[in-house]
This record gives structure tokens, sequence and C-alpha cells, in this order.
């Protein structure tokens, strides 16, 4: 990886409705020094009306990689932000845009981390949130929230740039985080291991598993951990050998 934390930096745009927003997002990364757009079913796109808002971006959005999940968007990225104005019931915690900025860039000095932005109208879904590992907000005027998407972009981006010009870098070499993948993967286990062992009933899940991964988010899991946590749920889930019963024979 290279020195400059916002090169390991990805945003993540889902289901974008209108080009121009696109085209917009581009210009804001590369105003400040960011380059890696990810489009997650976007509506219309390539579309001319992204070319022209992006200007002299028109790089950064001739490389943007359309991707047909979040989770393709987020392979390989070891810590992801929620970009949202809304706050959820149960949710991964939720910090300011400076505070999350000054997070992402601690972790992307060494790995990948992302942005991840919701539709125009409807934002990120719950399903979407639970994907990430901290939730984030632009602390706006309370009685009109209500950003533009590029100019939410544009907002991030530029804590993010703050924040790795304010900082020096973790001292030492930094523990490998698990990929999002790698974290998806332990929580389809642990939900199928508790469904075989009676815990998780699927027919009446509640809400455990969306607990469950706030409870995770709230610490860094290191690819090591995420190893031990998947043995661990293996042991669970093998079937105990049967002990042998000898009889007892009474004189």
């Amino acid at each position: 990886m290279g020195a400059d934390p916002l090169k390991n930096i990805r945003v993540v745009l889902c289901g974008t409705a209108h080009p121009g927003n696109i085209g917009a997002a581009a210009r804001a990364l590369k105003t400040m020094g960011l380059a890696h757009l990810y489009l997650v079913n976007p509506a219309r796109y390539p579309d001319p009306q992204a070319e022209w808002l992006a200007s002299g971006a028109a790089d950064v959005l001739r490389h943007a990689r359309v991707c047909a999940s979040l989770d393709a968007a987020l392979a390989g990225v070891v810590f992801s932000v929620a970009c949202t104005a809304r706050t959820r019931e149960l949710a991964v915690p939720m910090v300011s845009a400076r505070e999350a900025a000054a997070r992402v860039i601690e972790v992307a000095r060494t790995q990948t981390a992302a942005l991840v932005f919701g539709n125009e109208t409807f934002g990120l879904t719950g399903r979407e949130v639970d994907k990430c590992r901290l939730l984030a907000t632009i602390p706006a005027n309370p009685g009109y929230s209500s950003l533009n998407l590029g100019a939410a972009v544009q907002v991030f981006c530029y804590e993010l740039r703050q924040a790795a010009a304010a900082g020096s870098g973790p001292r030492g070499k930094p523990p490998a985080l698990a990929t999002h993948e790698e974290i998806e993967g332990f929580y389809a286990s642990l939900e199928k291991t508790m469904t075989e062992i009676g815990f998780l009933d699927p027919e009446h899940p509640k809400k455990l598993m969306a607990r469950l991964r706030r409870l995770f988010s709230r610490v860094q899991l290191e690819k090591e951990e995420v190893n031990i946590l998947r043995g661990m749920l293996k042991t669970l889930a093998r079937p105990k050998p049967q002990r042998s019963r000898k009889s007892t024979i009474v004189d």
C-alpha cells in the first residue's frame, strides 16, 4: 500500500438515481485527492449528465467500478462507514463525519477503507448499514439537515483530507484486520451454527443478528480473531463423540 491514505479509500454510491450526482461525486473526490469511486446498481450510468457534472474529473468517472452488490464493492475493505443523516434503532455506533474521517484515515494508512452513501431519496437500507462498521453523519442544521448527495460526498472527502494532513500515522506495524468478506463469512457461520444448536429460531429471528452485528462492530476484528471465532463455531456445530458406557460388574 502507498504512503498516502487517500489512495486506499473507496467512495461507494448505492443505487444512485440521478447520473448528475455521480458526476458531482467524482468531482468531489478529485478535488480532495481521492480517486476510487464504486457504483452499486446505478439507475443510469454511463450517462452524459454524469460527464457534464464531473467537469475536470473525467478520469475518476472513467475508472469508476460498477458493482452488482455492496458486498462486491466492499471486497477487500477492512473498515467501512455508512454515511447517513438518519439514526437507526439497531445499528452500528454513530459518530460525526469528522470523527469518522479520522478513524478511516488511521486504517487507510496501511489497509483499504470505504465510505458508503445511499440513494438520494431513501438513503441506505438497513441491510446496507449492517454491512458497515460505523455510522457517520454530518452535523447539519437540525431544522433542515437534507444535503444533496454530491454535497454530502464533498463534505466527507474534505474531512478525510483534513484528517490525512493532521495525522502522522500509527507507530509500529498495525495488525492485519479482517476484510469485509471475512467478517460477512463469520456472520453467516454464526447464524448457521446458532440455528443448528437451537439458539436462533429462523421462523422468529427477531433482531438477534442485528444485535450481534452491533456487538461485534464495536471492535475492529483482526484476521486471527475471526479465525478463532470461526474455529469455535465449528467445534460447537460438530457432533459430540458418544462416550462408551462400561457395564458395572458387582461381585
